[in-house]
């Protein structure tokens, strides 16, 4: 998942990439975000991709820097949201060795820590840090591993959307495939993508001097797992996980 991957994909990305916001119909990220803002606060949105969150941000903040490695999805979120003019637009690859970056009081990063390289996500999540004051606040969603594990556990037992026909990889294959599982790193749709475990996210963000106020399931519906769910599958449905976090003055 690096820049190119995602200029690529930038002109599809409205079908091509999970609604995170539209699939959270608890509410419960905009209201994690709504109990940080303020008119007087700045607020960075790591990842922005195409702008999903600015309709969020923009009304509540006094300024927000939509930043996202691809410049393709920042024109097309400069030019879908024109009224928002307290929206600055910084092109940003925050999983790189070096960024420099003007801090804000809050920081939203919604399923953007996704690559497969742990160097990368090293950079990634030093980044976080970098981006906000001191007693500045994060919220922060990232693919659930046990989720993933979870769905993959019925669709093999249950059959669902034809598993026993998987072709299971061999060979070279299988065996980049175990090391990417050991590192939680699972496919989207034939893309590696990492998957987070609530304890290793807790740690993550403490070793970079984050406090952890609170890790929650972000719930969604079985149709965003599997293309035919069985009727009689309900909850614990398929989540992702959010977190809010302040950052240490000291």
């Amino acid at each position: 998942m690096d820049r190119k991957y995602w200029e690529t994909i930038a002109p599809k990305y409205e079908t091509e990439i999970f609604d995170v916001l539209r699939n959270d119909t608890s509410g419960s990220i905009v209201a994690a975000i709504e109990e940080m803002a303020s008119p007087d606060k700045t607020v960075i949105d790591i990842g922005c991709a195409v702008g999903k969150w600015l309709p969020v941000l923009a009304p509540k903040f006094k300024t927000v820097i939509a930043a996202d490695i691809s410049a393709k999805n920042l024109q097309i979120a400069k030019e879908k949201y024109p009224e928002y003019d307290n929206v600055e637009y910084s092109r940003m690859d925050f999983s790189a060795d070096e960024l420099t970056v003007t801090p804000c009081d809050t920081a939203i990063c919604i399923n953007a820590i996704l690559t497969d390289s742990l160097e990368k996500r090293i950079n990634f999540f030093q980044a976080l840090s970098l981006c906000i004051n001191a007693g500045g606040e994060l919220v922060l969603v990232v693919p659930s591993l046990e989720s993933k594990l979870y769905a993959n556990i019925i669709a093999d037992r249950w059959n669902v959307d034809d598993a026993e026909n998987d072709i299971l990889p061999v060979g070279k294959l299988a065996t980049q495939k175990i090391s990417n599982i050991r590192q939680g790193v699972t496919d989207i749709d034939n893309v590696p993508t990492k998957h987070y475990l609530k304890e290793e996210l807790e740690l993550l963000l403490t070793l970079e001097g984050f406090e952890v106020n609170l890790v929650k399931k972000i719930n969604y519906g079985w149709n965003t797992e599997f293309h035919k769910p069985p009727k009689w599958l309900k909850d614990p449905y398929p989540w992702d996980w959010m977190c809010t976090a302040r950052k240490k003055t000291s």
